[in-house]
Parts: C-alpha cells; sequence; structure tokens
C-alpha cells in the first residue's frame, strides 16, 4: 500500500476531541501504510481538492470517505472535490459503513455500558435527506441485530424520521420487565450530532 497517496476524508466538526479523532484514526494507518493524509468536506479545512492538489508525487491518491453511510457529501461532494482536484487517476473507496466489522465493535460498546440479552436497542444515527443513506443506517441496524439476536430500532437525529425519541417509545413498548434500553450511537466522532444526541431530553 505504500506505492499509493491515502487520504481520509471526513466530514469536519469544530469539536477539538472529533478532530483529534480523525487525527488519530490517520496516524494508526499511517504507521500500517504510509503517510495518510485527512481532509473534511464540511466546516473546516483543508477540502479534499486542497490536498490531492497539494500531493507531491505522482502515486494514485486512494480516497477513503471516513463516513458510517453514503448519503450526500460521499456521493456529491466528494466527486465534486476529485474532479476540481484535477488530479488523475485518484481512487475513491467505498465508506466505512455499514459493515459488520462496525457492527461487531457496536456489540462491544454495547456490552460495556451494560446491555444484557433482552434488553432493548436503539441505534442512534445522524440522519440524511437520502433514502440510500437512510437505508444504509437500517442495513447497520439488522448487521447488529444479527449479533446481539434481538431487535435494534433506528432512530435519525435530525433530518429524517424516525427521530431518536420515537425509536425509543417504540423500543420501550417491547421492554422485558426489569430490562434496560440502551443507545447506541452510530456515529463516527464527537461532533454536532453527538452534542445533540446527549442533549435530547428522553
Amino acid at each position: 500500500m505504500r506505492d499509493v497517496n491515502p487520504v481520509i476524508v471526513a466530514h469536519g466538526t469544530r469539536n477539538p476531541h472529533g478532530v483529534n479523532m480523525i487525527a488519530e484514526i490517520a496516524a494508526a494507518v499511517s504507521e500500517r501504510i504510509g503517510t495518510t493524509r485527512t481532509a473534511f468536506v464540511d466546516v473546516l479545512g483543508p477540502t479534499p481538492a486542497e490536498v490531492l492538489s497539494d500531493l507531491a508525487d505522482d502515486r494514485p491518491a486512494v480516497v477513503v470517505p471516513a463516513f458510517l453511510a453514503s448519503g450526500y457529501h460521499v456521493r456529491q461532494d466528494l466527486p465534486g472535490y476529485v474532479a476540481e482536484s484535477g488530479r488523475p487517476g485518484t481512487i475513491v473507496t467505498r465508506a466505512l459503513g455499514p459493515d459488520p466489522v462496525i457492527a461487531a465493535v457496536l456489540r462491544l460498546r454495547l456490552i460495556e455500558a451494560g446491555w444484557e440479552p433482552g434488553d432493548a436497542v436503539v441505534l442512534a444515527a445522524a440522519g440524511s435527506s437520502d433514502a440510500s443513506a437512510r437505508g444504509q443506517v437500517h442495513l447497520a441496524a439488522r448487521q447488529l441485530e444479527s449479533l446481539i439476536g434481538g431487535r435494534v430500532e433506528v432512530g435519525f437525529i435530525a433530518t429524517a424520521e424516525p427521530t431518536v425519541p420515537q425509536a425509543i417509545s417504540r423500543a420501550r413498548r417491547r421492554l422485558r420487565r426489569g430490562g434496560k434500553l440502551v443507545v447506541a450511537s452510530y456515529l463516527l466522532a464527537p461532533g454536532l450530532f453527538h452534542s445533540r444526541l446527549f442533549s435530547m431530553d428522553v
């Protein structure tokens, strides 16, 4: 993999913890396959076009969308940035999610939070006006269901329905006596949607 220029593209956030997390991901990848750069499609820079234009050698660039579903930013913004860069041979991979590996991590996080078989689970995602992206979040929920042996309700933090409170209401109706309700965050890094999720009156 050292014969390519890896570029991780994330959404972008003003939350320093979110920015640091993306930097840590890039650093971990760099240790394994060589220098890996980061770019952002919104909120802060550099943009993917800027990073691609600044690459100093002619090794092909491989752009990895650090998103858990392929919504507008992945399907529209990112190809636009690649075209703007004018860099030939740039490869854009699929987004990080949904993926069974991420579902396995979600299961571990649920267990760490005290989830037990039979407890109700809600998967909370950012939300999108893109039906395909929403469908991918539902696929992520099905992948998690296959690992925990129970239903996972999907709730969106913004833009789409069911909302997180609506999903929680549905999950509570099936909650066993004495059982718990656990919300799993389907967000890659701390940021605006993470803050909104924690501030919800549920």
